[in-house]
């Protein structure tokens, strides 16, 4: 991550589990804005990383279908893609212990069209 540093305008975090908060500020420009969509229990950040470089943290709620649709548009236009782990829901119990061990790199979504099959 350290060639990312001060790179971003924006992070939208979307994780749930507690996580550290600093090294994502780092990533981000004077001005910067890490948005919390997810519900971390709580949020640990130092204070410099948010003073040093007049940097931000909001927070969001996922917005209504239109607003989805929005976002949606707005990334296929620019070419974003999310960093997911897509798995069958036979491997959800598996994820879930994953979860627990904090071995999990990407957000999981589950593939529940093949999964139905």
């Amino acid at each position: 991550m350290k060639a990312l540093v001060k790179s971003l305008d924006f992070i939208i975090d979307t994780a749930s589990g507690d996580h550290p908060f600093d090294p994502y500020m780092e990533l981000l420009k004077t001005g910067g804005v890490l948005v919390l969509v997810g519900f971390p229990s709580e949020v640990k950040i130092s204070p410099a990383n948010l003073n040093i470089g007049m940097k931000s943290i909001s927070g969001s709620v996922t917005g209504g279908t239109k607003d989805i649709q929005e976002m949606i548009d707005f990334c296929a236009s620019h070419g974003l893609h999310p960093m997911i782990e897509i798995i069958p829901i036979q491997y959800a119990n598996e994820a879930i212990e994953r979860l627990l061990k904090s071995d999990v790199k990407y957000q999981f979504v589950i593939d529940i069209e093949n999964s139905l099959k």
